[in-house]
């Protein structure tokens, strides 16, 4: 079978915008090439995750190619795509350089792209938490909870700073049988963590098809679909859905969307913690919360990434 891939040339900042945009529009997978991931790979060495090649020269002001492929006959979507991520540089104001976003294509035989990019995978730890892909063997140590991943058709694979983050905080902030909410949830990771982690009651959402039944196959495979509700909608206001600890690693503007409902959603002394804002952002999020009630309780940032951890201040 043979395929289209397509690639649209941004910037690091720009990457997880565009590649969030493909998502949407295929299940056959999105790649993220940014050489500024391998300069810091370089001088890292506690990086677990690799997925570095090593004949590739890094250039930190290269271009970021984010590549995503259709079957031959989805090719008509390509022109909604572009306009999806043309929408998402207007929503940004000029606070996110996107770069050219030229588009190229060509024309692959087969789907082995889908494996070499998984050779290309390994685990990386984030605290206690593991992340594994499903097709690698990996021996859980003492003190270690493992999620397994399928992540070929969904974003979220625990390897960029703005999930990473969201664990660390998942980590610091959540008590054995609290209930968890995850909105935009993705691939699952962080629901999943919650409960690999101790929750009682983790709800997951996100309005794309593809990611629901992505959460719901990880679910399934680590063992917690007892613990882990999939729906495929938006449960930010609905107050059934009351929790002690809610996510969101989404982008900067549908996070400020977000802050005039998800409080209901939040039980009394509940935490909230925000991921996905780029520095330039930062303060419009933070003003945007204040505005709605809530308190930062702490701050981290990872290069340009930032996330936030914050509580609903008391009525007087």
């Amino acid at each position: 079978m043979k395929f289209l891939e397509l690639t649209v040339h941004t910037s690091s900042e720009a990457s997880e915008l565009v590649a969030d945009a493909m998502w949407e529009f295929t299940p056959h997978g999105v790649t993220v090439c940014d050489s500024s991931d391998i300069v810091a790979l370089q001088k890292n060495s506690t990086v677990f995750w690799d997925y570095m090649d090593d004949t590739l020269a890094p250039s930190p002001n290269a271009d970021v190619l984010v590549k995503c492929y259709f079957s031959l006959d989805e090719t008509d979507k390509i022109s909604a795509l572009m306009r999806e991520i043309g929408c998402r540089k207007e929503l940004a104001a000029g606070a996110v350089f996107f770069g050219s976003l030229e588009e190229t294509k060509r024309e692959i035989e087969g789907d082995d792209w889908i494996d070499v990019w998984k050779k290309h995978f390994r685990p990386i730890r984030l605290g206690k938490i593991v992340v594994v892909p499903e097709w690698i063997a990996y021996d859980k140590k003492a003190g270690e909870e493992t999620v397994l991943l399928d992540s070929n058709m969904a974003f979220g694979t625990g390897e960029h700073e703005t999930t990473a983050m969201c664990v660390a905080l998942l980590q610091k902030y959540l008590h054995s049988g609290d209930e968890v909410l995850d909105i935009g949830c993705g691939s699952g990771i962080l629901g999943i963590a919650a409960a690999k982690l101790g929750a009682k009651k983790c709800y997951l959402t996100d309005l794309d098809p593809i990611a629901v039944e992505s959460a719901k196959h990880n679910s399934e495979r680590n063992g917690v679909a007892d613990k882990v509700s999939v729906t495929e909608a938006d449960l930010v206001g609905d107050a059934c859905v009351r929790c002690d600890l809610a996510l969101a690693n989404i982008t900067a503007e549908v996070l400020a969307l977000l802050a005039s409902g998800i409080g209901n959603n939040l039980k009394e002394d509940g935490t909230l913690i925000l991921s996905g804002i780029i520095r330039e952002r930062l303060d419009f999020v933070k003003e945007t919360y204040a505005r709605a009630g809530f308190a930062v309780t702490e701050e981290c940032g990872r290069g340009e990434w930032y996330a936030l951890a914050l509580k609903k201040e008391s009525a007087v």
